[in-house]
């Protein structure tokens, strides 16, 4: 085999921690809701972050399949847009700092690329690796997206997984990374997203909130979502809207629903947000436990007022 290596460039210039969180979406075979496009564009159009290591496009992407785009200006070319696969230092909304591999899933090479990220992975001593991709599922989209989660991270499993099907799936890049993380027992969780099917094909500001609120749970990264929120607000709306003036349509919705909440009843799964007897914090409990998070902020940013780790 080639040495993994020659796949990815370095930035010489930049000084990566040891110890981070490694996150990563990568678009490619499925990709329901646009969830992970979605996520990518939002953690880079939003946090700051920079380039760790380029990944080579000439030798991982098939052109053919998956064709860049080039603006024509009645006569002329004025921009190209190469698509890329990147891992990057990112910090989240608290300045947490973080990996984050994300582009495009690549077509060639997969055994090399898994050795190129497991180098990565060994040379920055990541301490968990978290992924997420979203597939199409006969839900509803009144409900909660739902996720099933793989990896060896047994308390997210517990805590999370709604759904833990016998199967065989076409797999991506990132399963077989997954896969030999297991072997050498690194810890690592995967979020697969359950979209409606209906939706599948739209860009779904839901599933980058499940996408957002499924990396938190695993690694206590803190992201910024009122903007993705208020589009899914307006998004879920216009859906109704068109729901209730197709009775066809809404009969669909109704019985995914009775199917999804019979489906629930039956399942163990307890919601990370109640207590050991099922009960629901209160609305003061809440109020309480953000005071105390925000004070023990100010108090560190007083001892460290440059924000210096």
């Amino acid at each position: 085999m080639r040495d993994p290596g020659e796949l990815f460039e370095l930035n010489p210039a930049l000084d990566v921690p040891e110890g981070l969180p490694l996150v990563a979406g990568l678009t490619g075979f499925a990709d329901a809701g646009s969830g992970v496009s979605q996520l990518g564009t939002y953690l880079l159009g939003t946090l700051d972050s920079e380039v760790v290591a380029t990944f080579d496009a000439d030798i991982l992407l098939d052109y053919r399949a998956r064709r860049p785009i080039i603006h024509f200006d009645q006569d002329h070319l004025t921009d190209y847009q190469p698509a890329t696969l990147k891992l990057y230092l990112a910090y989240d909304e608290l300045r947490q700092p973080f990996l984050l591999l994300s582009g495009f899933e690549p077509d060639f090479r997969w055994e090399a690329f898994t050795e190129a990220v497991l180098g990565l992975i060994e040379r920055f001593k990541v301490s968990t690796i978290t992924w997420v991709h979203s597939i199409p599922m006969p839900v509803p989209h009144t409900r909660p997206i739902g996720v099933t989660v793989s990896g060896n991270r047994q308390e997210l499993i517990d805590s999370m997984s709604i759904w833990k099907p016998h199967t065989q799936v076409p797999a991506n890049a990132l399963h077989l990374l997954e896969y030999r993380l297991q072997q050498l027992s690194y810890p690592i969780a995967g979020f697969i997203l359950l979209i409606p099917h209906y939706l599948a094909d739209t860009e779904y500001p839901a599933a980058a909130v499940a996408a957002l609120d499924s990396i938190s749970a695993s690694t206590g990264l803190i992201f910024p979502t009122d903007r993705l929120r208020q589009e899914d607000r307006e998004f879920v709306a216009n859906i109704d809207e068109q729901v209730a003036g197709n009775p066809e349509l809404g009969r669909l919705v109704g019985t995914l629903e009775e199917r999804h909440d019979s489906y629930m009843e039956d399942t163990q799964l307890r919601s990370p947000l109640t207590d050991s007897d099922g009960e629901l914090p209160s609305a003061d409990e809440i109020a309480a436990e953000l005071e105390n998070f925000l004070a023990f902020r100010r108090h560190g940013d007083e001892d460290n007022p440059r924000g210096e780790r």
